[in-house]
């Protein structure tokens, strides 16, 4: 007897109830268990063979995944990631015992009950409270450009927060690929300036950032830059993009993730020393030549 089909982007468990209206009977659910087809949860709950060992982990300690657990589980940018967070109902009761590490968000959802997750929108307004705003910010922009979330999404987990939390919503920009765009773009705006996300530049290709017109800021990590072939592109679109007038800075990933206060007084002096601009009899010859914003990023 085989165990029901559950679509894999929607966790949920099993009721025994369930199981029986499928044709098993208590002796095949029990030989589907001991056969590893089925994962106990909890009395009269079962999961799939395929459900991920976290989300049984959860489901066993009388919770659904959240917060930025939940968010980091689906590809979301999360900076720091901690022991489990989990969503429990407000009057939950008799609760097996649970690993120190794990933070227990006593909360009503929106999920079903048979849901081995928390409803993805009081997911992402449990993260802000559970974030610093820069993290935070981050973690929207990055749910938002993976369509996990709409703008409307994102104003309806905003109505789920303190109102002390509304400042964050015009902060946030869906073009930012990675969380650490967004990370060095509120950087930037401490230092006074507004740059373009996802510019086009021809003869060069899209860039990360542009500042002021004439600073290129890419965000680099191992994943996209670390092969040869990587550098050999990365430096020729450096040189193209010299060509043209504009000066490229490469951030390293880990340098915003872990020491940011070190990024933002190299982004500071940068900036300061202005653009490279070469004159000759009080003509320019070496300014940056105009860039266009790409319109598939746009919002």
């Amino acid at each position: 007897m085989r165990v029901p089909a559950i679509p894999a982007d929607v966790p949920r468990s099993l009721t025994t109830s369930e199981l029986r209206q499928a044709g098993m009977t208590k002796r095949a659910i029990t030989a589907a268990v001991s056969q590893g087809d089925l994962h106990r949860l909890r009395l009269g709950r079962y999961a799939p063979r395929e459900t991920p060992q976290l989300l049984i982990d959860v489901a066993r300690w009388g919770g659904r995944l959240d917060c930025v657990s939940l968010l980091s589980h689906l590809g979301v940018f999360v900076h720091s990631r901690t022991g489990p967070h989990i969503q429990i109902d407000p009057h939950a009761t008799r609760l097996p015992s649970r690993p120190a590490e794990v933070r227990c968000h006593w909360r009503p959802t929106a999920a079903p009950a048979e849901s081995l997750v928390a409803d993805l929108t009081g997911a992402l307004a449990q993260a802000v409270l559970c974030q610093p705003a820069r993290h935070a910010i981050a973690t929207l922009d990055s749910a938002w450009h993976l369509g996990l979330v709409d703008e409307r999404g994102v104003d309806e987990a905003f109505r789920r927060l303190p109102a002390r939390f509304s400042v964050l919503r015009g902060l946030l920009d869906a073009r930012s690929e990675a969380g650490v765009e967004t990370l060095v773009r509120l950087i930037l705006r401490t230092l006074g300036h507004r740059p373009q996300l996802q510019v086009v530049i021809d003869g060069v290709g899209r860039v990360d950032l542009v500042v002021d017109g004439w600073l290129i800021v890419e965000c680099d990590s191992r994943r996209f830059h670390s092969g040869w072939d990587a550098q050999v592109r990365d430096r020729r679109r450096d040189a193209a993009a010299l060509a043209r007038g504009y000066v490229t800075v490469r951030l390293l990933a880990a340098d915003v993730l872990s020491r940011p206060e070190s990024v933002r007084a190299q982004l500071e002096e940068i900036l300061g020393h202005g653009p490279a601009v070469r004159r000759s009899g009080g003509r320019s010859v070496f300014a940056p030549t105009p860039a266009r914003r790409s319109r598939s990023r746009q919002r």
